[in-house]
């Protein structure tokens, strides 16, 4: 994988932690830089270690499946950036009561679920040529960095850029997929 589809694939693989830690930063009064930064990187961590778990994963499975490798990429890809694209319309009818604070167990559980798709998406990149340590740290340090950054702002932004976020996540994904399937068919 080439470092700009890798960097697009580690913003993209952020953009739903991204979501929800806007609506993490909107919930708090006055998030100071330290909360923002606690945030950010026990998402990044998770982030970073659920697409190495995917990769073995798929490691396992990918001597059955090497001639069909890119294109496994790309639907799984392509899946995830629709089901991304598909959360990003969905309309929040719930109203939540906003807590004070944020304990690490309700965040480590939030940025588990923000990292299914890194999960897939380590399975995914166990049938290409990349190497899964330098994705897994580039996804982990974008994640840590747009949570950081997330928190911040998302006292000003809220939950309608959160959802502008998610689906253009999606549409990232989506490119990826079809970059992974055009490097392998024009081979």
């Amino acid at each position: 994988m080439n470092p700009i589809s890798l960097f697009f694939l580690a913003m993209a693989m952020s953009t739903d932690a991204f979501a929800a830690a806007l609506g993490k930063g909107a919930s708090l009064h006055n998030p100071r830089l330290s909360e923002a930064l606690r945030t950010g990187l026990i998402f990044g961590v998770i982030e970073a270690i659920t697409p190495v778990i995917g990769w073995s994963i798929g490691q396992v499975a990918s001597q059955y499946v090497e001639r069909w490798d890119h294109w496994i990429a790309f639907t799984l890809l392509l899946v995830l950036g629709l089901h991304m694209i598909y959360n990003g319309l969905q309309h929040d009818d719930e109203s939540v009561e906003k807590p004070s604070q944020h304990s690490f167990l309700i965040l480590a559980v939030t940025a588990f679920a923000t990292s299914i798709d890194a999960l897939a998406v380590g399975v995914g990149l166990a049938f290409i040529d990349v190497n899964i340590w330098v994705a897994a740290a580039s996804i982990g340090l974008a994640t840590t960095v747009m949570v950081t950054i997330g928190v911040m702002l998302g006292r000003v932004l809220g939950n309608a850029v959160g959802k502008r976020a998610e689906m253009i996540g999606g549409v990232v994904l989506m490119l990826v997929g079809a970059a992974i399937l055009y490097e392998h068919l024009t081979v």
